[in-house]
This record gives structure tokens, C-alpha cells and sequence, in this order.
């Protein structure tokens, strides 16, 4: 039976963004605050996939020889470092935390029969990386708070409450609604980025952030007027309308977790975007001949 197991690590360390060939002024354009001397740290989070048959003792790997492994190549050489000089590899591609990964799974694929490298440099950003030459994913996480009323306008509020419960109740009811939003690219083999993480900031916060936050959904947002603002039809809005403006940045979007309570979340990956736009479009237009 084949299996995949994890081990989680951390180590603490600090960089700095900053290429010679550059001068002052295009650094800071480039990498904003993170070009400011000497560096600054994060501590990180390391999660190591690691995928094989179940052996006669019930292990992939004997976690004992995993930890051992992942400390000797990894943790005790980069726990307190300046990441710039503390690997050879930084010296032509800046530690980002994509690139990061990426060096950490090179240094332990001969030892260990990797998956997923997934490394945390803060509860809202980390990245993936699964040996795809450059290609990795970079996740950033943000949160609104919206409101929202679950019911099919043309049902009436029994039958609505029968489909969506107390949900449907007419005055809605709010979330603080958690947003993840993973994208995917080449790993530049200079500046060790896949995608300008301000820029991608920005275009998360100028489509999603600042039109959804404090809103109620379903009056203050056009779509919604049509569309159940359910957690998985949000996610899926949100997905249509940040996959062009980050395919602009040179990034694909891979896929978009919403966290609507502790309880309810939903992941929708970003294949089939206009298909399935289209398909909403229509459910739209016949939703309206309905209503009508």
C-alpha cells in the first residue's frame, strides 16, 4: 500500500533581496524594504512529503532516520544563518522562499524519497515545490469580512429554508471570510522569484479585498445578485476574476481556498476557468428568464 507521510521542521534565519548588477534605486524598486541592510529574519516552517510502500513495521520511513536526514542537510545549517551566505546556491539566486524550498529539496532528494517540500515563512506566505525543474507555487493568504444570504429568488422563503436553513434567513448573517491564493510559475533564476509578491498583493487586494470586505454580498456585489454567494460559488468568482490579472504578472493561478468558518472551506483549482465561466453565465440567464 503506497502512502504518504509528513514531518514538519522550523528553523529560524534571516536574507536580504539585493542583486550587485542592480543599483540602489532599482533594488528598492525591485524588492521594496526587503533590500534594507543587513537583511531580516522569519521563522520558518518546513513541511517534507515523503511518498513510498508501507514496509513489514507499518512505516514508509522510519521517522527517526527522517528527522536525523532532514537536520543534518538542512535545519542545522540554516538555523540562526544569514540565508545569503549560508548556501552556495544564493549566491545566483536570491533565497526567496520559493527558491528556498526549491534548494532544500535539492539537498534532500538523495536522501529521501521526496513529494512536496512546503515551506512557511509566515502563517500567510509559503511556498511548494514537487522537483518540476523551476516550477513552483506560491501561496499568500488574506481575509474579508462580508455578509450574505443564502436562497434561490424565485423559491419562496419556505422552500429556501428547507434547501438552505437558517442561511436563508432574510436578513443574511456575516463571516470572516480566510482567503488563499495559490499561483504557479517559473522560479526566475535570478532574483529567485516566480512572481512579484507586491504586485500579486495588490492585484488580490484591488479585484477581491477592497470590493468584498464589509460588504453584503448578494445587494453590494453585482454577480451576486444572481449567483447564491455560497462559500464555493465565492470561490469561484474570486478565481474568475484574478486569473487574468496574474497570467499579466507572468504567473498562472493554481488555485483559490476559501475559509468561510472553522468548519466550512472549499478549494477550487483554476482548470477549466472559462468553461466554467461560461457555464455560470448561462445558469445566470436562465436563473433570470425564471425570475422574470
Amino acid at each position: 500500500m503506497r502512502c504518504i507521510i509528513n514531518r514538519r521542521a522550523q528553523f529560524s534565519a534571516s536574507h536580504r533581496y539585493w542583486l550587485p548588477e542592480l543599483s540602489e534605486a532599482e533594488n528598492i524598486e525591485r524588492f521594496g524594504r526587503c533590500t534594507q541592510s543587513p537583511g531580516h529574519g522569519h521563522n520558518y516552517v518546513l513541511f517534507v512529503s515523503l511518498a513510498g510502500e508501507l514496509d513489514k513495521y507499518g512505516m514508509v520511513q522510519n521517522l527517526s532516520q527522517v528527522k536525523r536526514v532532514i537536520k543534518q542537510e538542512v535545519t542545522s545549517q540554516l538555523d540562526f544563518s544569514y540565508l545569503n551566505d549560508a548556501w552556495s546556491e544564493f549566491q545566483q539566486t536570491l533565497p526567496t522562499t520559493e527558491n528556498l524550498a526549491r534548494t532544500i529539496w535539492q539537498r534532500l532528494a538523495p536522501h529521501l524519497p521526496l513529494v512536496n517540500i512546503q515551506l512557511f515563512e509566515h502563517p500567510e506566505l509559503w511556498a511548494d515545490y514537487q522537483g518540476n525543474g523551476m516550477e513552483a507555487y506560491l501561496t499568500i493568504g488574506t481575509h474579508f469580512s462580508a455578509a450574505h444570504r443564502l436562497a434561490l429568488p424565485d423559491l419562496s422563503y419556505e422552500e429556501n429554508c428547507e434547501i438552505y436553513g437558517k442561511c436563508a434567513r432574510p436578513n443574511g448573517h456575516g463571516h470572516n471570510y480566510h482567503l488563499e491564493v495559490t499561483v504557479k510559475g517559473e522560479i526566475d533564476p535570478r532574483t529567485g522569484m516566480l512572481v512579484d509578491l507586491g504586485a500579486l498583493q495588490k492585484v488580490v487586494d484591488d479585484y477581491v479585498v477592497e470590493p468584498f470586505d464589509h460588504t453584503f454580498l448578494n445587494k453590494d456585489i453585482a454577480y451576486f445578485a444572481l449567483v447564491v454567494p455560497t462559500a464555493e460559488n465565492i470561490a469561484v468568482h474570486i478565481r474568475n476574476l484574478l486569473s487574468s490579472p496574474i497570467r499579466e504578472l507572468g504567473a498562472e493561478l493554481h488555485k483559490i481556498k476559501l475559509v468561510e468558518s472553522p468548519n466550512n472551506s472549499c478549494e477550487v483549482y483554476c482548470t477549466d476557468t472559462v468553461a466554467d465561466a461560461a457555464e455560470m453565465q448561462n445558469s445566470d440567464r436562465v436563473l433570470t428568464q425564471v425570475s422574470a
